[in-house]
């Protein structure tokens, strides 16, 4: 059976690069699920510092669509080079935005979504670490899209959580254990 972890942190609290330090392999895939925002150089260059990061030997896959990780994930075999999901987050941004969710409701395309990713994170037969943001530690967002997004979110870790053997949380740069 393979290794699956979970990393989950707030904003620039070390999650992605604790995730990349968990892979000593010299070919890992990187399963990168940001959008590419035209117009957006902020974005653009958040981007760029994580490919800056990434050893050369490393393979990158754009997630772009909802359908794309699922079906990455599904398509492993045990001998497959580790695979690392950066991140969770921002594919679930790319599901909001597909469903309508932003202005409607959306809720049975976001529900087969989250199902189809857990289902294909549990039986991901490579090794793999996925990176979440956790966004459920205190403040209520004062705008209907931020409590969407955080109560999603909140739900997709959990559900996450559950299919994976360990589960890190990063706080102020700090790994924590919970599983």
């Amino acid at each position: 059976m393979s290794r699956r972890t979970l990393v989950l942190g707030g904003a620039r609290s070390g999650k992605s690069a604790h995730a990349e330090g968990l892979l000593t392999e010299p070919i890992v895939t990187y399963v990168a699920t940001a959008r590419r925002y035209p117009d957006d150089p902020d974005w653009d260059a958040r981007i760029a510092l994580h490919v800056a990061r990434r050893p050369s030997t490393w393979h990158t896959v754009e997630a772009s669509t909802p359908d794309d990780l699922p079906a990455l994930l599904t398509a492993t075999q045990y001998e497959d080079p580790p695979i690392l999901v950066d991140d969770l987050s921002t594919w679930l941004v790319g599901v909001l935005d597909d469903a309508g969710a932003w202005d409607g409701d959306g809720t049975d395309a976001i529900t087969r979504a989250v199902d189809q990713l857990v289902r294909s994170v549990a039986t991901c037969r490579a090794r793999l670490v996925l990176v979440t943001a956790e966004v459920g530690l205190g403040v209520i967002p004062s705008t209907r899209s931020g409590r969407l997004f955080r109560d999603h979110l909140g739900a997709l870790n959990a559900r996450v959580a559950e299919v994976c053997d360990d589960v890190t949380l990063l706080v102020a740069g700090i790994p924590l254990t919970l599983r």
